[in-house]
């Protein structure tokens, strides 16, 4: 049954760009704006002077008469709390994105088996980043999350100062995608940011490293599997990927450890100093260098960091998202989760009791949506229902108090 989800979801992400496409360009004529209209004139100057004609111009922005206000709201949202790594993790690095990228493991067997090959990075690590860019393909099917690129650019450039030359430049990109033909118009949807397809590029670094993986003469990260598996490894490769190599090792740290954070040193000399890895392994290639890093402060696990961690990060540039890629690729190559567990403050729950918080709300019926570890807004509403019901106070947090509640 599972599978069978899984394929449809890929193969339903052509149909959904294609009424995502439709729906933008309705909304975007539903009201002028003619100092908008006018800098989108004046570009055209900066856009001829980079080679695009002015047909493509033309196509790309009929029936785009005004800035996209939900685009701007977004650029401007400060979030109001830090996310712990734990709770980063738990969203990213759970049960299910763990089975759902065994089942894309074989499904997909002979492609990622294909894009290996040529271009020497793991296949778990593709899924991985698959995974943390658009949950396999899944979040390429919610069309309240897609936005047509070039509208987006353009309202960042016009009215966005401190994106504003990342966005021209982007625009003139995606402008080069429309006019090489690789992706139609109603298709051309991603991120508020400009990401795109299955992995998420920026359309200048779709034009450095895209692949046209399957030989269609088109570089398709929207609707080919392939061509966007292939573009990710392509970055990591041309950034110098070191294949057959780790990102890195969790390690267990002896008492004076937290000292040497964030310094570089061989892994020989990180063990003579006592830094050693669970259950007693020991490190293949003693000589590589590596930086300690506590991500979660003194108190927390410590990782060892190799040079392809430093690479990932190339691909986002985030110690957290490195690691959720690199935590997840080991557990869909076939290798042990983390031993050490992460400080979480007392009485939190753990990403399996996430999973049964929100099985447990659904099966009682205070909680309608996925089972995904993810605590959200529904989730948090379906904990004040219970706890109305419980006669407690309706704060809506996930505690192991509810969570024992819930099961009896």
């Amino acid at each position: 049954m599972l599978v069978s989800r899984l394929r449809n979801l890929v193969r339903g992400v052509f149909f959904c760009f294609c009424l995502v496409g439709a729906a933008l360009s309705v909304s975007a004529a539903a009201g002028a704006d003619q100092s908008f209209q006018a800098w989108l004139e004046e570009f055209y100057s900066v856009a001829a002077q980079n080679g695009i004609a002015r047909t493509t111009y033309d196509r790309t922005f009929a029936g785009v008469t005004a800035p996209d206000e939900e685009i701007l709201q977004k650029a401007s949202y400060q979030p109001e709390f830090t996310t712990e790594i734990w709770d980063y993790l738990d969203t990213r690095v759970n049960p299910r994105s763990i089975d759902d990228g065994r089942i894309m493991a074989g499904v997909y067997g002979k492609t990622l088996q294909e894009v290996e090959t040529r271009f020497g990075v793991d296949a778990s690590v593709l899924l991985a980043i698959w995974s943390m860019e658009t949950n396999y393909g899944a979040v390429l099917l919610r069309s309240n999350r897609l936005y047509y690129v070039p509208r987006a650019l353009a309202t960042l450039a016009y009215a966005d100062k401190r994106r504003q030359k990342f966005a021209r430049q982007q625009l003139l990109a995606v402008l080069e995608i429309v006019q090489a033909g690789d992706i139609s118009i109603d298709q051309l949807t991603g991120s508020w940011a400009g990401a795109m397809g299955h992995t998420q590029f920026i359309p200048t670094s779709y034009l450095a490293y895209g692949v046209d993986m399957d030989g269609d003469g088109r570089r398709d990260i929207w609707n080919s599997i392939p061509d966007a598996l292939a573009t990710a490894a392509n970055l990591l490769h041309q950034n110098k990927w070191q294949t057959g190599k780790s990102w890195g090792y969790e390690v267990l740290k002896p008492s004076n450890g937290a000292q040497y954070n964030e310094e570089t040193k061989t892994l020989a000399q990180w063990q003579e100093l006592g830094f050693v890895r669970p259950h007693g392994a020991g490190f293949p290639r003693p000589e590589e260098k590596a930086v300690l890093k506590m991500i979660a402060g003194d108190n927390g696990p410590a990782f060892l960091m190799l040079r392809n961690f430093f690479i990932l990060k190339r691909y986002n540039n985030s110690d957290f998202y490195a690691l959720s890629v690199g935590l997840l690729a080991d557990r869909l190559a076939g290798k042990k989760g983390m031993v050490q567990p992460w400080p979480r403050p007392a009485g939190s729950l753990s990403v399996e009791e996430k999973f049964e918080l929100q099985a447990l709300l659904k099966e009682k019926g205070f909680y309608a949506g996925g089972i995904d570890g993810y605590l959200g807004t529904d989730t948090k509403k379906g904990i004040e229902a219970f706890q109305n019901q419980l006669g407690t106070k309706p704060d809506g947090m996930p505690t192991q108090e509810i969570l024992k509640a819930l099961r009896r």
